[in-house]
């Protein structure tokens, strides 16, 4: 008798199809038990009576370049109103023939960000680069010199200035939570003291409510002739409310750190500064990225409500179009447009934290 050959042993213990691939992948998830196997057809039944409607709404019957008319007289969406205001809906009152700076901004941002994703690329440099970057933007949005035209703050709108309150904010609020964090553990009872009422009292009222303050009541204290730019005035209540959540995120990753750790630095001789700095923070901040980038995340949506104060940020000049009678009751496809560009920030915002947790090994 013939011994069998290793290929052959291999070919008798291996799994049958039914249970390995998209075969079972399919068993195992959609049609494990009666229950499963119903709910997957009330769903498969569900999606077949939504799906092709609405592909047709949006796609088949659609209009993408047109007049109003046109789109009264289609079945399907008016993506025309788009495409007719994009550059109003993304640039707001900015000069027209100077629209070109705002977008040259935005993709210097976008290129900062793209050479931050990797790691290896944090240095010195890339510090400098981003320093350099911020300054140009400025420039670029004011002007005022090299021949450029000098453009007023109070035009500028859309998408840009959705960017400026966001990334400026969450940029300054970060390091400004972990101090609050740090003083809310600080020994010293005044420190402590301050930054336990700072965190709790902004926490305890909604943005809304300091936008209003900063935007009404607080130029009433201001002496008379000088004023602040309602946009910083924005930007510092964004910066402030944020703050104080991340800074309770980080107080918790810092309770999470073991006396051990402590201890191990002490021992070494390392004092307050460079125990916080070279042993706990850096573990303290890795341990809670999912919840400082769920924060992050929120306080990037949370820009929107600068609407509130009549400033024309992505949403306001939105809703400037829909105002316009001729493009009335297209209000879906604009807000469609504007969910899909908030949903394009907040999912690489979490497609990074993901990448970031891998890197650094957090579940290990």
């Amino acid at each position: 008798m013939q011994p069998e050959t290793p290929r052959n042993l291999d070919q008798e213990i291996r799994p049958p199809v039914t249970h390995i691939g998209i075969i079972g992948w399919i068993r195992e998830n959609l049609f494990d038990g009666w229950l499963n196997t119903l709910l997957t057809l009330l769903i498969v039944y569900f999606l077949s009576r939504v799906i092709p409607p609405l592909f047709r709404w949006m796609f088949i019957d659609s209009v993408w370049v047109g007049s109003p008319q046109e789109c009264r007289q289609a079945t399907g969406a008016c993506w025309s109103i788009i495409t007719a205001n994009l550059r109003f809906i993304l640039f707001g009152f900015y000069p027209y023939n100077q629209q070109w700076r705002p977008l040259a901004a935005m993709l210097m941002l976008f290129g900062l960000l793209s050479l931050s994703r990797d790691r290896n690329r944090w240095s010195k440099r890339l510090g400098y680069a981003w320093l350099f970057g911020l300054l140009a933007m400025g420039f670029l949005m004011k002007g005022g010199f090299f021949g450029l035209s000098e453009v007023e703050s109070s035009k500028w709108g859309g998408l840009p200035l959705t960017l400026l309150l966001s990334v400026f904010g969450l940029t300054a609020a970060y390091p400004l939570g972990i101090l609050l964090a740090l003083g809310r553990r600080s020994k010293m009872p005044m420190i402590k003291a301050l930054c336990v009422v700072y965190i709790e009292l902004i926490r305890g009222v909604p943005l809304i409510s300091l936008l209003f303050m900063g935007s009404i009541i607080f130029p009433l204290f201001l002496p008379e002739g000088i004023t602040i730019n309602k946009i910083l005035r924005a930007q510092v209540a964004i910066i402030l409310f944020t703050a104080a959540y991340i800074a309770e995120v980080v107080r918790g990753g810092l309770q999470g750190m073991s006396r051990g750790q402590y201890e191990a630095a002490e021992s070494i001789g390392l004092n307050y500064y460079l125990t916080m700095r070279l042993v706990i923070l850096p573990q303290a901040l890795k341990i809670v990225i999912p919840p400082t980038v769920s924060i992050l995340i929120s306080a990037f949506k949370d820009t929107s409500l600068v609407v509130i104060i009549a400033l024309f940020d992505l949403l306001k000049t939105t809703q400037s179009v829909l105002s316009n009678p001729e493009w009335m009751g297209f209000s879906k496809e604009a807000y469609i447009f504007i969910a899909l560009l908030y949903f394009l920030g907040c999912f690489s915002m979490a497609n990074y934290s993901r990448k970031l947790e891998k890197e650094l090994s957090i579940g290990r």
